[in-house]
């Protein structure tokens, strides 16, 4: 049996391991999902014990499917979501579900930060952007409104964090979430005294932050022997998920730009040093080695998709069941029969607001140019289209802070549409290229615990283990025909910002309930 590390992803929506020999071929894998639990509107939270046994079950069931030994294990090393938050009490037990990137509710207090608390000055010091997704927004918003809970905690923390309290009783947080916080200096690589104030949080009330390789041992016995491992396995904590996935796709060098849709979306690119964008558009966290991601992150990937799919396509999932396949390859199928452009037909993807490059939780989906001579396949080209267009609306500012990048790496369940990668090549006009990966964040991770143990000199080995499963280049005629609606795309979020900021306020109030209040 060859030794082993073992790459484990702790995700909004599940954790996953992923079992590799150092040479990054894939031996085993292991997955257990758990519910977005919405007590009320605006909400987006998990239960941090169901999300720690996760993790245990994979980590369990990826051993033993890779038929291990304990002592073949090199390492267990870590990715996970960013931006969660957990209130927990002097013993550590949480007083709060973890809060994820999703929750929404510290909206108003974003905009207050933003627009009367020096936002911008707090952005260019922490990289994370001022929006309701970072911790930061979230403790202000607890502070205010949820006063009585928030005296209770002793301490602030993050899943990855909470996970490894849970393992070793100690409380530490890796650079790289802790630059998603919005309350960490990326150029001090410590805590910013300036953001803690404004969240009315102590530098003892917060982990001790560590750099990315920082690895520890010693777990309990009875541990131990639950997930396969010897007690002096290194378990390597790791960055975010993001920097991971740049890493597990070989985007590290300059030009190399890597794009990302699941259920949400990112583009992301490696820089040397820490960067921020003069209007605020775009993050910067810590990856490792002088190694710094910048980049964007968009709310509404695929799930517009499957929007589209429970809403609209009724017959269609009716027909993919009776065909016996899936029914997304029906949706692109019917959009395959309409030209690029969608005939003049144009759609913004923004059912759940969006973070980059806007920033602004109040924008709204729409269709603009609809006229008769439009269909339902039509409308089916058009939402693809107005996902990729979303993404393409970051490019501008990542290559305004990093350089014209030469081609498009492309990762996500998105890459299995032929059809969809070639309509990112056409509308980015530059090369697209699907890196043959699996669970791009668990090698990522892996690839880290390697380099932080010294069973390799670099991350650049990643480039030995990432093949080319599809490359797609642009088509003039259509690359043509979407450089004149780009400009309508791109325009129309900014001269809509007051009918944006009016229609949300009006749905707030007769769509969704008031928040209830606590405390």
């Amino acid at each position: 049996m060859s030794r082993i590390v073992v790459g484990v992803d702790i995700g909004t929506t599940s954790t996953k391991a992923v079992a590799f020999t150092p040479a990054g071929r894939v031996l085993a894998h292991d997955m257990v999902e758990y519910p977005l639990l919405q007590p009320e509107a605006g909400a987006a939270e998990q239960d941090p014990e169901l999300i720690f046994q996760a993790v245990l079950t994979t980590i369990a069931g990826c051993v033993k499917a890779s038929k291990a030994s304990p002592a073949d294990v090199l390492a267990v090393s870590f990715s996970a979501a960013m931006h969660s938050l957990i209130l927990v009490d002097a013993a550590g037990k949480p007083l709060t579900h973890s809060i994820t990137w999703a929750d929404h509710r510290a909206s108003t207090w974003a905009e207050r930060i933003r627009d009367e608390w020096g936002g911008d000055v707090i952005y260019r010091r922490t990289g994370t952007p001022i929006h309701p997704m970072s911790p930061l927004a979230k403790l202000v918003w607890l502070r205010h409104e949820r006063a009585e809970l928030f005296a209770r905690a002793e301490r602030f923390v993050g899943i990855k964090e909470y996970v490894f309290f849970r393992l070793f009783g100690q409380w530490q947080v890796d650079h790289s979430i802790a630059s998603a916080t919005g309350l960490f200096n990326i150029e001090r690589l410590d805590w910013d005294e300036g953001a803690l104030a404004l969240a009315g949080v102590r530098v003892d009330q917060l982990p001790r932050p560590v750099p990315t390789t920082w690895h520890i041992e010693g777990l309990a016995a009875d541990t131990a022997t639950q997930l396969g491992l010897a007690r002096d396995t290194p378990f390597v904590i790791g960055a975010n998920d993001g920097v991971l996935s740049n890493l597990g796709v070989n985007a590290v060098a300059p030009g190399e730009v890597a794009v990302t849709i699941g259920t949400s979306g990112a583009m992301r690119t490696v820089v040397d040093h820490p960067m921020t964008d003069p209007e605020g558009r775009t993050f910067c966290y810590a990856l490792a080695d002088r190694r710094w991601v910048v980049g964007g992150p968009v709310n509404n990937g695929g799930i517009i998709l499957r929007w589209v799919r429970d809403e609209f396509a009724s017959a269609e999932a009716e027909t993919a069941k009776r065909l016996g396949i899936d029914t997304y390859e029906v949706l692109t199928r019917i959009a395959e029969r309409v030209s690029a452009g969608s005939e003049g037909l144009v759609f913004h993807p923004f059912l759940t607001g969006e973070r980059a490059p806007h920033w602004n939780a109040d924008l709204r989906g729409s269709f603009f140019g609809l006229g008769i001579h439009h269909r339902k396949e039509h409308m089916i080209r058009a939402v693809l289209e107005g996902v990729i267009f979303n993404l393409y609306s970051i490019l501008p500012a990542v290559e305004s802070i990093a350089g014209r990048s030469a081609y498009i790496k492309a990762t996500g369940g998105f890459a299995r549409s032929g059809m969809w990668r070639q309509m990112m090549a056409d509308v980015f006009d530059r090369e697209v290229v699907v890196p043959e990966s699996f669970e791009s964040s668990c090698l990522g991770a892996a690839v880290l615990g390697l380099y932080a143990l010294g069973h390799v000199d670099s991350l650049d080995v990643v480039a030995g283990m990432v093949g080319a499963t599809h490359r797609h280049t642009p088509n003039a005629k259509n690359a043509a025909l979407y450089r004149q609606l780009l400009p309508v795309y791109l325009s129309l979020p900014h001269k809509l910002g007051e009918e944006y900021r009016l229609l949300a306020s009006f749905q707030q109030q007769t769509v969704m309930p008031p928040p209830a209040r606590q405390g």
